[in-house]
């Protein structure tokens, strides 16, 4: 009984938005309160976590703005929350994508299939070449030693 009277309650501050998951583009049209005046400013990010149910539900969104990582955290049905809109499906098995706070520019979006995990990065590329370099050097001085 308490949870239909929970419901009407909240059932004003609810909005209509489209349907989000884990690895949407998306762009916020958030409320900026600056002294007397209002504006709107857009953030436009991938979305790497979502956490909640109902009024509390709430999105973690990251964008890249001058080579920093910058995160929101944004409940959905905020009244600062103007617009929501997806910009590009993403596809992810996972329900978090926190590891994409290790990458920065163009290898935050490069992931490789192939290593034990299903995961291979770039990061593993430059270690092997780093390795393999050090092999010729090492047959390098071997021939000159004979």
């Amino acid at each position: 009984m308490d949870s239909k009277i929970l419901k009407k309650v909240e059932s004003k501050y609810y909005k209509d938005l489209p349907e989000i998951n884990v690895g949407d583009t998306v762009e916020l049209h958030l409320k900026i309160k600056e002294g007397s005046k209002e504006r709107t400013q857009v953030f436009k990010g991938i979305v790497l976590s979502i956490k909640g149910v109902g009024l509390s539900k709430n999105i973690v969104v990251r964008k890249i703005s001058y080579g920093i990582g910058v995160e929101k955290i944004i409940p959905l049905h905020s009244p600062e929350l103007e617009k929501l809109k997806v910009v590009k499906k993403g596809s992810s098995r996972r329900s978090k994508l926190y590891y994409m706070r290790k990458r920065v520019g163009k290898k935050a979006m490069k992931v490789k299939a192939g290593s034990e995990r299903g995961l291979y990065t770039e990061e593993q590329d430059e270690v092997q070449e780093i390795n393999d370099d050090e092999g010729e050097k090492e047959l390098k001085s071997e021939e000159k030693e004979k």
